[in-house]
């Protein structure tokens, strides 16, 4: 029951502020300006302070395990392409870049170093998982978005540059790397600079969450439910079911395991929504897919915390 408290205290806050976004654009106190806004300030700005400041100030040299970054990041690599593979069963060509981000994307980088605080008093470990698959997700984010952007047929050299110079100037990869390498220099941030940052990053997951909700469309959302369904089954279930028994199988445990867990079944991020929508997409699955899998995570996520407890692998 604890497990389950806890998992809908994480979880149902994310939905709520999203249905503020909601009720403030039905009342008139968000437009679409507005939200739109919010969408590039969270992209450009709030979200790459808010991973910066996650890593700057952690001792990589300490908790480094190259075997675990390099399963991390590998498993991340095979949920995409699985993603992928999935995708075509979707007619509509438009919504396969959103499908695939919303099925391997994870949270986990916002609720999911919540989850590990909670159970072991600290989430370092958590910030390895994160190096093995956050700057993972947002290259192959770029990469799914451009090459499978609405209306576009086939892959050709111009689109191809384009994703590529995407990747290069993605301000959340800039973030991630930034952090990283700052962790690794080992230099402390003045007090008054970590403040400021971690203000300025906190805006991130509130602000993203409004202008989500202030621009869902639920009239195109009933229309793409296949998607949205299909999308949050593996976020949530399926790729967690594929993994994690080899991850048992090399040994991880505690706190190791738990992170590969919140990398492979947290909710749907909301990052993919805010990258969807400044990248030319509709935004319609990616919005589904991060209500659906938010609501559903707090069930999800504690059962497979009870199972992996039950197993005494965590």
């Amino acid at each position: 029951m604890g497990n389950f408290l806890f998992s809908v205290n994480a979880t149902m806050p994310v939905f709520f502020v999203m249905m503020l976004g909601v009720l403030f654009r039905r009342i008139g106190l968000i437009d679409e300006a507005f939200a739109s806004g919010m969408n590039r300030f969270v992209f450009k700005i709030a979200l790459p302070v808010s991973l910066f400041t996650q890593l700057c100030d952690v001792d990589f040299r300490e908790v480094w395990d190259t075997g675990y970054v390099v399963f991390c990041f590998g498993i991340t690599l095979l949920s995409v392409l699985v993603a992928v593979a999935l995708s075509f069963v979707f007619r509509d060509k438009e919504v396969r870049g959103e499908f695939v981000q919303g099925s391997f994307r994870s949270s986990a980088s916002l609720l999911g170093m919540t989850y590990i605080e909670n159970i072991y008093g600290e989430a370092t470990l958590g910030s390895l998982m994160m190096l093995g698959c956050v700057p993972l997700y947002n290259v192959m984010a770029v990469l799914v978005l451009s090459l499978m952007r609405p209306g576009s047929e086939g892959v050709d050299r111009k689109r191809l540059k384009a994703a590529l110079k995407g990747i290069v100037t993605n301000p959340i990869i800039w973030g991630i790397l930034l952090g990283f390498a700052w962790g690794m220099i080992g230099i402390t941030l003045p007090n008054m600079v970590m403040k400021t940052t971690g203000y300025i990053g906190r805006l991130a997951s509130p602000m993203g969450l409004l202008a989500m909700g202030a621009q869902l469309n639920f009239h195109s959302l009933g229309e793409k439910l296949p998607p949205v369904f299909l999308g949050t089954f593996m976020k949530l279930i399926g790729f967690t079911a594929l993994f994690i028994p080899h991850a048992v199988f090399l040994g991880f445990r505690g706190e190791k395991l738990l992170a590969v867990l919140i990398m492979l079944g947290s909710a749907s991020t909301v990052a993919g929504y805010i990258m969807a929508k400044n990248m030319g997409h509709e935004g319609t699955v990616s919005a589904g897919c991060v209500v659906l899998s938010t609501l559903l995570s707090s069930l999800t996520l504690t059962i497979w915390i009870w199972i992996l407890r039950f197993q005494g692998l965590i």
